[in-house]
C-alpha cells in the first residue's frame, strides 16, 4: 500500500509540472541522447564495425521498439495497405533510411562527430528550400518573414561550403587520454573495450569527400521530410508509417550488406564495446528518441523542437574532445557558426510567418462580419479590401 500511495504521489508531482518545463526538459535529454550517438557511432567505426552490418542491427532494434506500439495504438487509424501505399512506404525507405544513414556513417567515417553535427543543423534550411521548389512552401521576399528565411538558407549553404572546402588550422587539440593510459594499464580488464579509439578527427580520412557525404545526408533526410508530408495526409499513421519505412529500409540494408559485406566475421560482436555501440543506436537513436520528439512536437510544435539542434553541436564537441580526442579546425567552427545563425533566421522567420497568418485570419473574420452588418454600416465595412478567408502552408 505504501509503495502504491508512494508511486501515486510521485505522479502527482510529475503532473503538477507546468508542461512547458517537461518540455524544455526532454529536448534536453534528447539533445544529450542524439549527441551520445554521434560519439558512440564514430567509436564503432573507430572498433572496426562494419558500416553495412552496423544500420542493418540498428534498424533490427528500431522495428522490433515501434512495431508493437504501432500496432496496438493506431489500430483505428491506419487505411488498408495498398500497392500504392508499399511503394510510397518503399521509396520513403530508400531515402529517408538507406540514403540517409549510409551517407551519414561514411561522412562520419571522413570526418568527425562535432562537424557531423553541426552540418545536420542544415537540415531545416535545406528541408525549406525543397518544399520551396516544390511549391509546398511560399516566400514573400516583400516581408520580413520571407526575406528572413532566404537568408537563413543562404547562410546555411554557406557555413557547409565552408565545412566542406576549408579545414583551416587546428584550433584545438586535446591529448587523447587513451594513448597514454594504455601502456600504463595494458593488464587491466574493460568492461567496454573501446580499442583503437584514435582521434576523433578522422586522421589520414579525405575530409572534402567526408563533408560531401554529410551533405548527402542532409539532402535525404530532408527530401525524406519533404516526401512524408503527402504520405501522411492519405495514411495519417504516424508511428505505423515510420515502422513500414523502417522495414524496408531494413531490407534494403540486409541486400546490400549481404552482397557487399564479404566478411562473415563482419555479423559477429567482437567485445561488448560493439554490442553496445549498436545497442545504443537502435534504443536511444531511434526508438526512445523517436517517442520523445513525437511528444515534443506535439506539444511544443517543429520549431520549438528545431531550435534546440545547435544545443546537441555544442554537446557533441563536449563529448567528442572528451571521449576520442577530437581536434577542432578553424573551418568547421566558422562554418557552424555560420549554419547555426542560418537556422535561427528560417525558424524566427516561420514564427513571424505563423503571426501573419494569424493575424489575416483574424482581419478576415473581422471583415466577413461586418459584411452581415446593417446596409447603413455597409459603406464604412467595404472600405478595407477583403482578405481570403485561407492562408499560405505554415
Amino acid at each position: 500500500m505504501a509503495d502504491t500511495s508512494g508511486s501515486a504521489s510521485s505522479k502527482r508531482m510529475w503532473c503538477s509540472v507546468p508542461e512547458r518545463f517537461q518540455l524544455h526538459v526532454a529536448m534536453l535529454l534528447l539533445q544529450f541522447g542524439y549527441a551520445g550517438f554521434h560519439v558512440v557511432s564514430r567509436a564503432a567505426l573507430n572498433m572496426g564495425v562494419s558500416k553495412l552490418v552496423f544500420p542493418v542491427y540498428r534498424n533490427i532494434i528500431a522495428l522490433l521498439l515501434l512495431l508493437p506500439f504501432a500496432y496496438f495504438l493506431e489500430k483505428k487509424e491506419r487505411p488498408a495497405i495498398t500497392l500504392n501505399f508499399l511503394s510510397q512506404f518503399f521509396l520513403l525507405a530508400l531515402v529517408g533510411i538507406t540514403a540517409n544513414q549510409g551517407f551519414y556513417l561514411l561522412g562520419l567515417e571522413n570526418t568527425s562527430p562535432t562537424f557531423a553535427s553541426a552540418i545536420q543543423n542544415s537540415v531545416p534550411a535545406i528541408t525549406f528550400l525543397m518544399a520551396v521548389i516544390l511549391r509546398i512552401e511560399q516566400v514573400r521576399v516583400n516581408r520580413k518573414d520571407g526575406v528572413a528565411k532566404v537568408a537563413g538558407t543562404i547562410l546555411c549553404v554557406a557555413g557547409a561550403t565552408v565545412i566542406t572546402l576549408y579545414k583551416g588550422p587546428t584550433i584545438y587539440s586535446p591529448t587523447p587520454p587513451l594513448h597514454s593510459t594504455n601502456m600504463i594499464t595494458t593488464t587491466t580488464p574493460q568492461v567496454f573495450d573501446f580499442g583503437s579509439l584514435s582521434l576523433g578527427d578522422a586522421k589520414g580520412k579525405n575530409w572534402t569527400l567526408g563533408c560531401i557525404y554529410l551533405i548527402g545526408h542532409c539532402l535525404s533526410w530532408s527530401g525524406w521530410l519533404v516526401l512524408q508530408a503527402p504520405v501522411l495526409k492519405k495514411y495519417p499513421a504516424r508511428l505505423s508509417v515510420t515502422s513500414y519505412t523502417c522495414f524496408f529500409g531494413l531490407l534494403q540494408f540486409l541486400l546490400i550488406a549481404l552482397v557487399l559485406e564479404r566478411d562473415y566475421q563482419a555479423w559477429v560482436f567482437h567485445s561488448g564495446g560493439e554490442a553496445f555501440t549498436i545497442i545504443y543506436a537502435g534504443v536511444v537513436a531511434s526508438g526512445i528518441a523517436f517517442a520523445v520528439q513525437i511528444w515534443c512536437i506535439d506539444r511544443g510544435g517543429p520549431v520549438f523542437v528545431a531550435v534546440y539542434q545547435p544545443v546537441q553541436t555544442f554537446v557533441v564537441a563536449i563529448m567528442a574532445s572528451l571521449a576520442l580526442g577530437e581536434e577542432f579546425y578553424l573551418g568547421g567552427i566558422i562554418g557552424a557558426v555560420l549554419i547555426v545563425a542560418g537556422l535561427y533566421l528560417v525558424l524566427w522567420g516561420k514564427s513571424e510567418e505563423k503571426k501573419f497568418a494569424k493575424e489575416q485570419l483574424s482581419i478576415t473574420s473581422t471583415a466577413e462580419h461586418s459584411i452581415i452588418r446593417p446596409a447603413s454600416h455597409a459603406k464604412a465595412s467595404l472600405i478595407q479590401p477583403l482578405l481570403p478567408s485561407s492562408t499560405e502552408n505554415v
